[in-house]
């Protein structure tokens, strides 16, 4: 990135900078206004790959997958990189075109991305057969050699747990349950809810520390307390009326 905004005058530059830089930190906690940034910098450097991509990324965070498809392939034309091709695929479902997703999913281009990308593929042509119904399709696309390995990589998790979870709407819960306790084993950073789907199938139920009956006791508590405050306060009175 900061290469490509060498080409832009120093100020320019530095004003574009800044504005990608918030666009990626609020994306995940405040998308709207990661997007609001993204636009301020597709104003100022339009002809920017980066800004682009980053653009694309944030109206992606907003559901706004026609714009975002509009971004990406605006950036690939810049590259000529393949990089974005599954975020693309996956904007197409998004816009209710899963067959345009499959039809991405076989191109010439999967085969140029690095493993990650594959297997973000294979994630979104699962979710372009889920979309179809097509469950036991889901399935067997996610049946994969990068399934099957012991070894823990960025993209375990996710792809544990898509597997599980269609699993599960296909209606094999123990082999859901298994696949789900496998994500949670690799989701070392908390990316997917595996161990909330992991508790629901084991029939864990989450209540509040406080119940019911705990409030209700802190309510009468409350009430003895202002009645006390309220009796020391008249005892108080009538000492000094004593006094006079």
């Amino acid at each position: 990135m900061q290469q490509e905004l060498q080409s832009l005058p120093k100020g320019l530059a530095e004003d574009v900078a800044r504005n990608l830089v918030m666009v990626a930190k609020l994306i995940d906690e405040d998308p709207e206004q990661a997007y609001a940034y993204s636009r301020i910098a597709l104003r100022l450097a339009s002809r920017v790959a980066a800004v682009r991509e980053a653009a694309g990324f944030a109206a992606y965070a907003n559901q706004k997958y026609s714009e975002a498809l509009a971004e990406f392939r605006a950036a690939r034309r810049m590259t000529g990189s393949v990089e974005l091709w599954p975020v693309m695929a996956d904007c197409e479902r998004g816009l209710g075109r899963p067959e345009k997703a499959l039809e991405m999913a076989g191109a010439p281009e999967v085969q140029k991305l690095d493993k990650a990308g594959q297997v973000e593929m294979r994630l979104v042509a699962a979710g372009a057969r889920r979309d179809l119904d097509q469950i036991d399709a889901a399935i067997v696309t996610l049946q994969s050699p990068e399934l099957a390995a012991n070894s823990v990589q960025p993209w375990t998790a996710r792809l544990r747990y898509a597997y599980a979870d269609a699993l599960l709407a296909a209606g094999r819960e123990a082999e859901a349950r298994e696949w789900f306790a496998k994500a949670v084993e690799s989701d070392k950073d908390g990316s997917t809810d595996a161990s909330d789907r992991l508790a629901e199938l084991d029939g864990v139920e989450f209540v509040d520390a406080l119940g019911d009956d705990e409030v209700d006791g802190t309510d009468e508590v409350a009430e003895v307390v202002e009645r006390r405050v309220s009796s020391d306060a008249e005892g108080d009175k009538s000492a000094e009326g004593d006094k006079d």
